[in-house]
C-alpha cells in the first residue's frame, strides 16, 4: 500500500489534467454542500455563476503560473536529493515521517509564514488585497489570487523545499490536501459549532477562517494558516469570532463595490490605493 502511495504521488506532478480534476472535483464538492447548508446569507452583485466567472479567472492565470513554476519545484526537489540537503536527510528520516517533515514545513513556509508576510509588507498587501476584497466568500473564493501573488507564494513553497528537502511524492501529497483544504475553508458551509471548534485545535476550520476574512482589523490579521491551525495558535495569531458578526470585504483600500470587476483587480495594485473610509 505504501509503495502504491508513493508511486502515485511521485509522478503526479506530470499529470496536469488529473489534478485539475482533482481540483474541479474538490470544488464541486463543497459548491454542492455549501448550496445545502450555508454559514451566512450572501449577496451576489449578479449571481453566484458571475462571481464563480470572476474568480475562475484568476484560478485559470494561477494554474498556468503554477505550470511553470513546477518546473522549478521538481528541479529543487532533485537537487535535494542529489545533494541530501533538508531535514528529511539530515533526520534520516523513514517515508512517513519524511511525509510528516515535509507536511509541517510547506504548511509553515508556504502556508502561514507566506500569509503572515503579505499581510505586514505593504507592497505585498497591494495584491493579497484582491482576495479579501471578495465580499462572498464562498468555494470559489479560495483561488482568488492576483497573479503576482500567485508568483510569491511559490517562492516561499520553494524556501519549504529547500528547508524540508522534501521528494517529490512528500510535495505532492501536501499540495493535493492543500487543494481540498483551500476549498473547504473558504466554502459557505454551516458545521456544528463543536465539530468545527474541535477540528480548530489541529486543522484551519471554516469558521476559524472566516475570521480572518471579516472585514476589520485585527480580524483580518488573524488566523494565517493554510491546512494547520497549529501555526497560530502556536505564534499567537489565532482569534475567534462568533459567525453571526463577520461581514466579509474591506474596511479599507478597496471600495465593496467593485469587488467583481476583474480588469481592475488586476490593475489596481500597480496604481495609487487609497484609503477608503471605514463605514
Amino acid at each position: 500500500m505504501t509503495d502504491a502511495i508513493i508511486q502515485y504521488f511521485s509522478n503526479l506532478e506530470q499529470r496536469p489534467l488529473e489534478r485539475l480534476a482533482i481540483l474541479v472535483s474538490g470544488l464541486l464538492f463543497f459548491w454542492i454542500i455549501e448550496g445545502s447548508i450555508p454559514l451566512l446569507p450572501l449577496h451576489y452583485k449578479k449571481n453566484k455563476w458571475r462571481h464563480a466567472a470572476v474568480n475562475f479567472g484568476f484560478t485559470l492565470i494561477h494554474l498556468i503560473i503554477h505550470t511553470f513554476l513546477a518546473l522549478i519545484i521538481i528541479r529543487i526537489s532533485d537537487w535535494c536529493k542529489t545533494n541530501e540537503f533538508g531535514l528529511v536527510y539530515w533526520l534520516n528520516a523513514g517515508i512517513w515521517t519524511t511525509v510528516l517533515i515535509a507536511f509541517l514545513t510547506l504548511d509553515f513556509f508556504g502556508g502561514w509564514l507566506v500569509h503572515m508576510t503579505e499581510h505586514k509588507v505593504p507592497v505585498l498587501w497591494r495584491f493579497h488585497v484582491v482576495h479579501h476584497a471578495d465580499n462572498n466568500v464562498d468555494v470559489t473564493t479560495g483561488l482568488r489570487h492576483h497573479p503576482v501573488e500567485s508568483i510569491l507564494r511559490g517562492l516561499f513553497f520553494f524556501m519549504g523545499i529547500i528547508v524540508s528537502g522534501a521528494p517529490m511524492f512528500a510535495v505532492m501529497i501536501f499540495q493535493t490536501i492543500l487543494i481540498v483544504a483551500t476549498a473547504f475553508t473558504h466554502a459557505n458551509i454551516r458545521l456544528p459549532k463543536q465539530l468545527d471548534a474541535a477540528l480548530s485545535w489541529v486543522l484551519v476550520s471554516p469558521n476559524m477562517h472566516k475570521v480572518h476574512h471579516h472585514w476589520k482589523q485585527p480580524y483580518t490579521d488573524s488566523n494565517y494558516g493554510a491546512v494547520l491551525s497549529i501555526w497560530d495558535r502556536l505564534l499567537g495569531t489565532f482569534m475567534k469570532l462568533d459567525t453571526g458578526q463577520i461581514r466579509y470585504g474591506l474596511d479599507r483600500y478597496y471600495p465593496n463595490e467593485k469587488d467583481e470587476q476583474f480588469g481592475e483587480l488586476l490593475t489596481k495594485p500597480f496604481g495609487h490605493m487609497d484609503k477608503t473610509p471605514v463605514a
